[in-house]
């Protein structure tokens, strides 16, 4: 899932830099929306090892 949000960054910078605001804006939010479920969920499984620890 990190790997789509980097995809998305890239076609957002890209996107800005030619000039397309729409599509720039889009990638840009649907990035920073995957990165931070990513962020989520990797907090959630290191709770969940640390929990799990004998």
């Amino acid at each position: 899932m990190l790997y789509y949000a980097l995809v998305f960054f890239v076609v957002a910078l890209i996107a800005g830099i030619l000039g397309f605001g729409g599509i720039a804006g889009a990638s840009a939010s649907i990035a920073q929306f995957l990165f931070f479920i990513f962020l989520v969920l990797f907090i959630v499984s290191l709770v969940m090892r640390v929990v799990r620890r004998p």
